[in-house]
């Protein structure tokens, strides 16, 4: 680990000037452990203001009605939608700021640099290379440190996620082709490396920071949801995450020595089943870039793969928001207050929330299992694809509601889904010579590294020495 006194100096200064104190991994995780300065700041400060006093919100438990800070944010589906035993929980990621978790990951990935001084946030713009949320986490807390932030997404994203990336002042660069083209960004990352020497890129497919934070902060999140409602014979049987970055799926790392007995579970698009069978495609889940398999995926932490068709997404979407659907629901026995929350799942959420009742079904988990999964970002997020889907198919009707609830909730069965042995997680392991050494400058050496558990061990242990070195950052401010 190097120090840039020089940089540091100035990074310190910057900060100082523009009250930015920088949380730590524990404060994140549990943010009561915050200075008493920062809460009384979030008092008059709104969720999403570019307020440096918002990089303390990078929390679940960020409190939507005082704007302070309450438990997990989470959210049970009842057996009315998902027609199992078992429970399935999200983590709500849409009382972050920027309305996604992502934020959390992306500085995650920013404050170890910031804090070491090999980024210089006074004369050099950060690179957020995305499929959506994480520029947008990344652009968020650019903005708090008064930095230019390089947003790189697929131009076939939403329009919402490319109208706020322009409202906050980042520059975009919008590559080819949709969710499944991570390769277009990674060429880009290059050709800016290449010819920008006023930028430093983030690459939440290859940033330690990414999966290390979700191991602490979203793992134990997960922990205490659980512990709060397990009852007296309550198991955590099951861990679900869409892979993307593979930053979010490390939290099954740490509930893994928390309950060694957990199934983990990688979501992906049936369409792009690169996991499930080694394919490539197209598809509508945004939110899981794929077509690789990212260097910060501990594949040997994985137990299932689950593919998931983008159409039933897709569906579940209008039968979740629009009004026939909900209509529908309410007459099918749903609970009106269940109804309601319904919103918070985005298309990737659904995606999550699929995939949890294949894996409890393949399992034949009953009422004392309970499995857990994140709802990543919400349907605000989604209102274009809303009105899309009604320009291309029509209005929404009551006997789409019954068809898409009967087929594509119910009817969620244990097909598309693959359990890995041993070989299956090393041929998965293996994936990632072709992407990351002989593309992106990784080593074959490192690549065998990865496959150690005592690297993982060591590489989520970092968070107390980042802690610490927080600290003594936040000293030479004189802010903390």
């Amino acid at each position: 680990m190097k120090i840039n006194e020089a940089v540091l100096k100035k990074t310190a200064k910057l900060c100082k000037e523009r009250g930015v104190v920088i949380p730590t991994f524990a404060q994140m995780k549990d943010p009561s452990k915050a200075p008493a300065s920062a809460h009384a700041r979030l008092k008059k400060v709104g969720m999403n203001d570019l307020d440096p006093a918002n990089l303390f919100r990078i929390t679940w438990k960020n409190d939507a009605k005082t704007g302070l800070f309450g438990g997990v944010n989470y959210l049970e589906i009842p057996k009315s939608i998902t027609g199992i035993d078992a429970r399935v929980i999200g983590l709500v990621g849409k009382h972050f700021p920027t309305g996604a978790h992502k934020v959390g990951a992306a500085f995650s990935c920013l404050a170890p640099r910031l804090v070491t001084g090999e980024f210089d946030p006074t004369s050099q713009k950060a690179v957020w290379p995305s499929t959506g949320n994480y520029c947008r986490g990344g652009a968020f807390d650019s903005a708090l440190l008064g930095c230019t932030a390089v947003a790189i997404l697929p131009e076939g994203m939403s329009k919402e996620r490319f109208a706020w990336l322009k409202s906050i002042g980042a520059e975009v660069i919008a590559t080819p082709g949709t969710e499944s083209n991570v390769k277009e960004i990674y060429d880009k990352c290059w050709e800016i490396k290449k010819t920008r020497k006023d930028c430093v890129i983030f690459n939440q497919f290859e940033e330690f920071g990414n999966p290390t934070w979700h191991y602490h902060v979203t793992g134990g999140a997960i922990e205490e949801v659980f512990e709060k409602v397990k009852g007296k014979n309550g198991r955590l049987a099951g861990y679900v995450s869409a892979t993307g970055s593979a930053g979010t799926i490390a939290a099954g790392d740490y509930l893994r020595v928390k309950y060694p007995a957990v199934r983990v579970a990688a979501s992906e698009a049936q369409q792009c089943p690169t996991l499930f069978m080694n394919g490539f495609g197209e598809h509508r889940i945004e939110g899981i870039g794929d077509k690789h398999i990212p260097w910060v995926h501990n594949v040997r932490n994985t137990d299932m793969v689950v593919a998931i068709d983008d159409e039933d997404c897709m569906r579940l979407l209008r039968l979740f928001n629009d009004p026939a659907g909900r209509k529908h629901l309410l007459a099918e026995g749903v609970e009106k207050a269940a109804v309601e929350q319904l919103g918070l799942l985005g298309i990737s959420g659904i995606s999550n929330m699929l995939s949890a009742v294949k894996l409890a079904k393949y399992y034949e988990l009953d009422k004392d299992d309970v499995v857990f999964t994140i709802f990543t970002d919400s349907v605000d997020l989604y209102g274009s694809r809303l009105v899309e889907l009604e320009q291309a198919h029509g209005k929404y009707t009551p006997v789409q509601a019954a068809m898409d609830m009967d087929r594509r909730m119910r009817g969620a069965n244990t097909d598309n889904l693959r359990e890995l042995n041993y070989r299956d997680r090393k041929a998965l392991h293996n994936l990632k010579y072709f992407t990351w050494v002989e593309q992106q400058g990784r080593t074959s050496d490192e690549l065998r590294r990865l496959w150690d558990p005592e690297f993982w061990t060591e590489t989520f242990a970092s968070a107390k020495e980042w802690d610490k070195l927080i600290g003594e950052f936040n000293a030479r401010t004189g802010l903390n």
